[in-house]
C-alpha cells in the first residue's frame, strides 16, 4: 500500500507516553473529561473484546530502521501512517457528503498507551480501537496492530487501515443517521445484541462503508498493491465474532455476537469496495446479511 501518497490529517492527537510519545497535533483532550463505563457508553469498537490470552501491552519493536536524515529523526512512521490514512478518509467522505449538499465534520483519532480516558469512559489497550460517539472521536493504541500481526497473523498496511476505516465508517453512519434504528433501540434499553441483531447491523454497516471509502481512495490514489484486499479480509475474516470464539475454544454462541460472522464482514466490506455507494450499505433493510 503506497500510503504517503495521501495528504496527512493534523487531527490526529497524539497522547502516548514514554519513548513513543510525539508532539501533539491538533486539539488536546482535555483532563476533565465526563467517565461512564464504556459498557453502557454506546462506543463502537472494531472486535467486540480482546481473547483472554492477548497481552494489553507489548514493548515497542527493538529493531527500528535506522533513520538516515536529520530531518527524519523525529518522524514517527506510525504516526506519520495514521495520519495519511485519515487524511485520506477526510478527502474521500468531505467529497461523498458534498455531493449530498452536506458537510463532512471531521472527527479526532486519539493515540493512546495502555489506557485513556475519553467521553465514553476509561478504557484500556484490551478494548482495541473504539469509536465515542459521545465526542466524536476515534481512540486507538498502536499496540493493537502488533497483536493483529503477533497473535492473529493479519499484517499489511491496507489491514490496519481498514481497522481505521472501520471506525470511521461509525462517524459517517452517525452524522447521517444511517444507524438511527441502532440508535433509538439503544436509547430506549432495548436488547441489539445476537446474530441478526442491529448492533451487528451497525458494524457490518462500518465494514461496508470502509469498503465504499476504499473504493474511491483506490479511484483518486491508486495505491493499492498487490495482497491489500486479501489483507484487509483477512482482518475482517478474524475479527468475526464466530472466528474470535472459535479461537478462544468456545462453544459458538450466535445470541451473543455484535459484530458479525467472518463470512459477514468480508460480504459486507467487499459490497462497499465494490460499488463505492454508501447506498449499498444499508444493512439494515437486508433481510439476508
Amino acid at each position: 500500500m503506497l500510503w504517503n501518497r495521501a495528504r496527512r490529517s493534523d487531527n490526529v492527537n497524539d497522547t502516548r507516553e514514554g519513548k513513543d510519545a510525539r508532539k501533539t497535533t491538533g486539539k488536546i483532550i482535555g483532563a476533565t473529561m465526563a467517565v461512564a463505563t464504556l459498557a453502557g457508553a454506546g462506543i463502537y469498537s472494531t472486535v467486540s473484546t480482546m481473547p483472554d490470552d492477548v497481552p494489553v501491552s507489548i514493548p515497542a519493536p527493538s529493531d527500528t530502521p535506522p533513520q538516515h536524515s536529520t530531518a527524519m529523526v523525529s518522524e514517527d512512521p506510525q504516526l506519520v501512517f495514521v495520519q495519511s490514512v485519515l487524511g485520506d478518509t477526510e478527502d474521500t467522505w468531505k467529497q461523498l457528503f458534498a455531493q449530498t449538499g452536506r458537510h463532512y465534520p471531521e472527527p479526532t483519532l486519539t493515540l493512546f498507551s495502555e489506557r485513556v480516558a475519553s467521553a465514553c469512559g476509561f478504557a484500556n489497550s484490551a478494548s482495541g480501537p473504539f469509536y465515542c460517539p459521545a465526542n466524536r472521536q476515534v481512540y486507538l493504541d498502536l499496540a493493537f496492530f502488533r497483536v493483529m500481526a503477533q497473535q492473529f497473523s493479519v499484517i499489511g498496511d491496507f489491514a490496519q487501515s481498514y481497522i481505521i476505516a472501520h471506525e470511521i465508517g461509525h462517524h459517517v453512519q452517525l452524522e447521517l443517521g444511517l444507524s438511527d434504528p441502532f440508535e433509538r433501540a439503544l436509547s430506549d434499553r432495548q436488547p441489539v445484541t445476537g446474530d441478526g441483531g442491529l448492533e451487528v447491523r451497525a458494524e457490518l454497516q462500518a465494514d461496508c462503508l470502509a469498503g465504499v471509502w476504499a473504493h474511491h481512495a483506490q479511484k483518486r490514489l491508486l495505491w493499492l498493491e498487490a495482497g491489500d484486499i486479501d489483507a484487509a479480509l483477512h482482518a475482517a475474516t478474524v475479527f468475526g465474532d464466530d472466528q474470535l470464539q472459535h479461537a478462544q475454544n468456545n462453544v459458538i454462541r450466535p445470541e451473543t455476537f455484535s459484530h458479525g460472522t467472518s463470512a459477514q464482514r468480508v460480504t459486507w466490506f467487499s459490497a462497499g469496495f465494490a460499488e463505492g455507494r454508501i447506498g449499498a450499505c444499508d444493512t439494515f433493510a437486508a433481510t439476508q446479511l
